[in-house]
Parts: C-alpha cells; structure tokens; sequence
C-alpha cells in the first residue's frame, strides 16, 4: 500500500488557522499547575513546539522544553539527557513527544514509571521508528552519513543495530508500568510516517484527521490533550 500524497502535509496551514480561531484555544479553562515536558520530532526542535507551549501555561501548567534545538541526535545519548532533565523535577510529569520526540518520551517513561505522570505521542512509530516514508527515510540515511562521517551531535548507521541505542530499542518494546496513562494519537492520512507504527498496545490510540506536521497544531488534538489532562489517573484498561 503507497503511503498518502506528501501534499497533504500543507494541511498544517490549514490546521493552525482553525486552532487559532478557536476561542477555547487562546482562553482555555485554567486546570492545574502540573509539569509538562515537550519533546520535538525529527528535524524540529523546541520551537516547533511554541504553539502548544503557550496553550498549556495558559492552562496553567508549568511547562518545560528539552533542550533539542534540532532532533537528530544519538536516541541513546538523547534518552539520558531527557532523563537528567526529568530528573529535576520534584514531581511525576506530563510527557508530550511529536514523532521522533514521542519515541523518545515512549522510552523515556518504560525507563522512568516513577517520574512519568501521563505519556502522549503524537504521530509517534513507536512500534518502528523507521516506518517512515521513503523520501523521510532518505533524509534519515543521509544524516546518518554525515554522523558516520564524524559530524559532530548526529546519528549515525550504528545507532541502528548498535550498543549505543540498545535500551532505547528495548525500552520501545517494553510494557508501560501497569496503570500508566498513554494516549498515542495518529491519522490515517499521515504523509510521514506509517500511522501502523504508532499503535502502541500499551496505549490509548486515538485517531485524528490531520496532517503528520500539523500534529502540534490540530484542534482535535488539543481536545484529545484537554481530555486526558483534566481526567483523574486511569487504570491499566487501555483498551481501544
């Protein structure tokens, strides 16, 4: 099966202009001064994901970046920086990735249940990371090259099978801890990645109809995220 038509990613303009005509988007209802951490996908860093930073601190929350100013770095290496930064906070925190960032928070909470509160991906191959389209998995190829060819902060082709992402892959393929809160959230019609990848069993999936891109800027999204952070802790039914 062909993946959809790499055009359809233009819906992100479409899609950030129904957000922000959205009174609930610039006056959303005040809920909690709980901790966010915001991990962007592939290519993007923490800028990617300004948008939904300004709506969650409007809601109340306090909200942390990762410090990734551009996500093409070794997942292992990534993994223990991401972890050093939940480890400063003084209390179990919302976890948000988009793509590749939600592979990296997926990790991150199999790795750490005690410091996790809730984990939501968006768009995110959990279940392959590498279940892009193909010209996504050229650019992939290509920064790995340059990592192979020793450019600094970059992956390279032994992150594949090799040590240095070995308990990232593991910890993908691990259960979450047993009454986790995970809302895996993907579309159908997603350019970028093979929306497949992104049904992870441990999780709530959800569909949305929308762009891979415009994960961060969808309306739909944001209800899904205003439902799962205004509902008391779940059980460990994630059924779907």
């Amino acid at each position: 099966m062909s993946p959809p038509p790499l055009q359809g990613e233009l819906r992100f303009w479409p899609e950030l202009a129904g957000l922000l005509s959205d009174p609930r988007f610039w006056w959303p209802r005040r809920h909690t001064r709980q901790s966010v951490l915001l991990i962007p996908g592939f290519l993007a860093g923490d800028a990617s994901l300004t948008v939904m930073a300004g709506w969650l601190r409007r809601r109340g929350h306090r909200v942390r970046t990762s410090g990734i100013r551009l996500n093409v770095g070794c997942s292992g290496r990534e993994l223990d920086q991401l972890g050093a930064l939940l480890a400063a906070f003084e209390e179990p925190v919302v976890v948000i990735g988009q793509s590749r960032g939600g592979t990296l928070a997926r990790a991150l909470a199999a790795r750490h249940p005690d410091k996790v509160a809730a984990l939501i991906t968006l768009g995110s191959p959990v279940l392959d990371p590498l279940a892009v389209s193909p010209s996504v998995l050229r650019t992939i190829r290509s920064v790995a090259l340059l990592g192979d060819l020793g450019v600094p902060g970059l992956f390279s082709t032994e992150c594949r099978d090799g040590e240095c992402c070995a308990e990232f892959r593991s910890l993908l393929a691990q259960p979450l801890a047993a009454g986790a809160t995970a809302l895996s959230l993907y579309s159908r019609s997603d350019a970028i990645v093979d929306w497949r990848a992104c049904l992870d069993p441990h999780a709530e999936c959800v569909e949305i109809e929308g762009s891979h891109c415009g994960m961060a800027v969808n309306a739909q999204v944001y209800r899904e995220l205003e439902r799962l952070l205004e509902a008391p802790p779940s059980g460990a039914d994630h059924s779907k």
